[in-house]
């Protein structure tokens, strides 16, 4: 019977050989596979968003985008250099804020539309910034619901502060974003009109 013998293994056997060792153990037994669910075997997509037309809005924007990369590991959203293509676009607007309704994938195209009648009722620009960015990556409203959802938007209240997604929203994300989920073809979007 022939066995077959990777590159790596060689290289391995003949430093080995030089440096005067005994015995070589497999790669695989050098190099453990990852544990699921960790870190490094996540399979993460990066997501650009573009907030030069966010307004005053830039920074609450920057703070939901944290949120999200807090709590989840297949995906990171990143603000776009300039000169690179965005999968997300945020606009100020005066009007109720709405998103397309992902999950947006690398070469996408989802808008935000961060509208300042929330902010003037009194809503949370992070958790706004947040709940949008969640319409971005897959999540529909859960409305009527609770502070402690971030998907539940305008129905937590004007006092509802609580921009970060709940484990529920959490494992829907990991869910949209893993298992080579990421090379799947852009989401056709449904636009989400989060008013009252």
């Amino acid at each position: 019977m022939t066995r077959r013998v990777s590159p790596l293994t060689l290289v391995i056997a003949a430093t080995v050989a030089l440096i005067g060792g005994g015995a070589v153990a497999a790669p695989a037994a050098a190099f453990p596979a990852p544990a699921p669910g960790s870190d490094t075997a996540a399979q993460q997509t990066t997501l650009y968003y573009d907030d030069s037309r966010a307004a005053e809005f830039r920074d609450a924007v920057e703070a939901g985008a944290a949120e999200w990369n807090a709590a989840v590991d297949n995906v990171e959203l990143v603000r776009a250099p300039a000169g690179r293509r965005a999968e997300i676009t945020v606009v100020a607007t005066d009007g109720w804020p709405m998103a397309t309704l992902g999950p947006v994938r690398p070469g996408g195209s989802a808008t935000i539309w961060f509208g300042r009648q929330a902010v003037w009722q009194g809503h949370d620009e992070v958790r706004i910034a947040a709940h949008e960015l969640g319409h971005s990556l897959g999540l529909p409203d859960v409305k009527p619901g609770p502070c402690s959802s971030l998907m539940s938007g305008s129905t937590g209240g004007v006092g509802c502060t609580n921009a970060a997604p709940n484990a529920q929203e959490r494992s829907r994300v990991e869910q949209l974003y893993g298992g080579g989920a990421a090379g799947a073809a852009p989401a056709a979007g449904t636009l989400v009109v989060d008013g009252p």
